[in-house]
């Protein structure tokens, strides 16, 4: 099932003002409004306490999702702690989480089989999409601010072919800027992150006869940097003069570092934006079976004007076989963030779900049992 951009909204706060932008159909006005109540997401309240962990990518979202609704729901406490995809994946299969958050689909062959075991015989675990996250490529390049690349290039760079900055490839990526010979500081996640698998396979996709190492949530290229965490990332590249690192865009922005545009498939250099993430979310599908909603983006889109790196972020839960004592609290929790939740999106560097998923995802988690 294709995704209608109809009712994709993202934007972030800025220090003065709202960005907002919507892209969809030329006429919204009939559609419900991406996080409304609306869409039948908005669970009633529930006591207890839910322990989660997984992607940092959406750490941010989470803990405004925690605060507001533990503010609106007393008696209610949810614990998420951003240890990384792999680490939340591997304590849900393990029973130490209620549920993962994880910004890639659990892998067929090891981490599917652990959660299903963990959801009871017969049952299995689930995909429900709650988080549109693009990634932004940053640099930190004394006297250089605006610069873009085209897959390759960074395909190159981040296989190490690439390893300073006055590069043939760089300048002709950007035939307008003065680079310098500065030594080129690769930086990726050191931990098993679903923000690693989305952007190798963004480069897998876009760039595959510059990048043979497919891609995972474990970094597998030779050399780089190596930090944990988006937020180490992130610290990283603000302090380190020829830095070029990936991470998601809220993070970017909570840390006012450049951010690059990106060669799409129409042969563009496309800054990131709402309206240029959206396009390549429209072309997403989703092909998981039932309440499972994993989706496939197509990073190779030829939509114009499309902004290519983007991930949607997971949280992975027992479709049947949840803790009796945990399932009122879990449905609550999990109603509100892809019902009312996805309202703070915008101002957080993320992008609420497309009105179509949203109501998939309510129902998913309305079967939850």
């Amino acid at each position: 099932m294709k995704l209608k951009r109809h009712g994709i909204l993202a934007g972030v706060m800025l220090t003065a003002a709202l960005a907002l932008a919507a892209c969809g159909s030329d006429n919204n006005t009939d559609s419900p409004t991406a996080g409304s109540s609306s869409s039948g997401a908005s669970a009633d309240c529930a006591t207890g306490k839910l322990t989660a962990q997984g992607s940092t990518a959406q750490t941010n979202a989470v803990a405004q999702w925690v605060k507001d609704f533990q503010a609106k729901c007393s008696g209610a406490t949810v614990d998420y702690q951003g240890t990384g995809s792999g680490a939340g994946i591997q304590a849900f299969g393990g029973g130490t989480a209620d549920f993962a958050g994880s910004d890639s689909p659990m892998k067929a062959a090891d981490e599917q089989p652990k959660a299903d075991a963990r959801c009871g015989t017969g049952n299995k675990a689930i995909h429900l999409p709650m988080v549109i996250g693009p990634i932004a490529v940053v640099t930190n390049l004394s006297g250089v601010t605006d610069l873009q690349f085209s897959a390759s290039t960074l395909a190159k760079i981040y296989s190490g072919k690439i390893t300073t900055w006055d590069d043939a490839a760089i300048k002709a990526d950007n035939p307008g800027a003065t680079l310098p010979g500065t030594k080129i500081t690769a930086i990726h996640r050191q931990d098993s992150s679903g923000t690693n698998d989305n952007f190798t396979k963004y480069l897998s996709k876009a760039a595959a006869a510059d990048w043979t190492y497919d891609h995972a949530k474990d970094w597998k290229a030779p050399g780089g940097q190596g930090e944990t965490k988006s937020d180490g990332v992130s610290t990283a590249v603000a302090k380190t003069d020829g830095a070029i690192a990936y991470v998601e865009w809220s993070f970017a922005i909570a840390n006012n570092l450049h951010m690059a545009k990106i060669k799409n498939a129409s042969g563009e250099f496309t800054a990131l934006s709402a309206d240029s993430a959206g396009k390549t979310i429209a072309s997403a599908k989703v092909d998981g079976t039932g309440n499972d909603l994993k989706m496939t983006i197509d990073y190779n889109t030829p939509a114009a004007g499309a902004y290519p790196i983007v991930l949607v972020t997971y949280e992975i839960v027992c479709e049947k076989g949840n803790q009796a004592d945990k399932l009122p609290l879990l449905k609550s929790f999990l109603g509100y963030a892809a019902g009312d939740g996805q309202a703070t999106l915008t101002r957080l560097g993320y992008a609420p779900l497309p009105s179509d998923v949203q109501a998939k995802v309510a129902a998913s988690v309305k079967a939850l049992a």
